[in-house]
């Protein structure tokens, strides 16, 4: 028997609130000035895909339970059809042990993850400057 194939969809573009919910969290974690740069880079950034599965492992972060109210949310969205937005990243460091930061988005991430931890996510990656 063949496996359903979940089709998730996707928006073309970030939310225009994903940016300063994105801001809002690298601020715990670079001054302004990088935060800043870092966005605009995010805003110019390019949309690619990766799997919720390697975006997990980049980041370091472990699956939300699906019960969290916010998986369950993008859950119930996916199986309504109401398309999602792209996820912003920030680039980790192998070298330096520096994980990826899922900017904005971890929630979305984690209901992907269980719906199919291969489906191609829609991303916007920035570098540190």
């Amino acid at each position: 028997m063949a496996e359903a194939t979940i089709h998730v969809k996707w928006k073309d573009q970030p939310d225009e609130h994903d940016y300063p919910a994105a801001a809002d969290f690298l601020d715990m974690l670079g001054d302004p000035d990088v935060v800043n740069t870092v966005i605009e880079e995010l805003r110019a950034a390019q949309v690619t895909h990766k799997k919720a599965k390697d975006i997990l492992r980049a980041s370091q972060l472990e699956i939300l339970p699906a019960y969290n109210p916010y998986v369950r949310r993008d859950l119930e969205k996916i199986l309504a059809g109401k398309a999602l937005s792209p996820i912003l990243l920030v680039r980790g460091n192998f070298r330096r042990g520096v994980p990826a930061q899922i900017a904005d988005g971890y929630h979305r991430v984690c209901a992907i993850y269980y719906s199919d931890e291969n489906i191609l996510i829609p991303v916007k990656i920035a570098a540190l400057p």
